[in-house]
């Protein structure tokens, strides 16, 4: 008995493109079904970086802002805090980091000892390089606040006493 007999049409399907019903051939089918689906494939690709860089920026911009309220939170003044948080984020940020334009704003409402030191991080990223002729944002503003307590058993100097006034001790010190 012939193999080809024993399992009919098995050796038959890997022969030559066969007709359809019409008489026309499928060759060349895949070419222009890969050609079709190109952009679409590249639009989805554009759209996962889009998103990534986003995930990204937000990530980021979540941590400078929990790095800025924890440098604040360890300054001993008010404007101390402000400089301390500005200058703890600068490099996590700016230069080889994602935001275009970052600004930093320190509460220093509730500084004192048990107090709290809150900070927000806002971060521009710009897309424009996706997004150019697609109908997306070039443009997005990122958000972050944070807070950080402000050590119970430390001094912290709010500001100065006028010459003549009462001298108060200082945490810790005896009379």
């Amino acid at each position: 008995m012939n193999r080809a007999s024993a399992c009919p049409g098995r050796w038959q399907r890997y022969g030559p493109a066969q007709p359809s019903a019409e008489g026309a051939s499928e060759t060349g089918s895949a070419a222009v079904e890969l050609t079709l689906l190109t952009p679409l494939i590249v639009l989805m690709l554009v759209l996962v970086v889009y998103a990534g860089r986003g995930v990204n920026a937000h990530g980021q911009v979540d941590s400078a802002a929990h790095t800025a309220a924890r440098a604040a939170s360890i300054a001993r003044t008010p404007a101390a805090a402000v400089t301390a948080a500005e200058q703890a984020i600068a490099p996590e940020l700016t230069g080889s980091g994602p935001c275009t334009a970052v600004t930093v704003e320190v509460d220093t409402s509730h500084f004192r000892p048990g107090g709290v030191a809150r900070a927000t991080v806002v971060c521009q990223l710009d897309q424009s390089d996706l997004a150019a002729g697609l109908p997306i944002p070039g443009r997005r503003t990122f958000t972050a606040t944070a807070s950080a307590p402000i050590d119970l058993y430390r001094s912290v100097i709010t500001a100065r006493l006028p010459t003549g006034g009462p001298v108060l001790p200082r945490a810790g010190e005896r009379t």
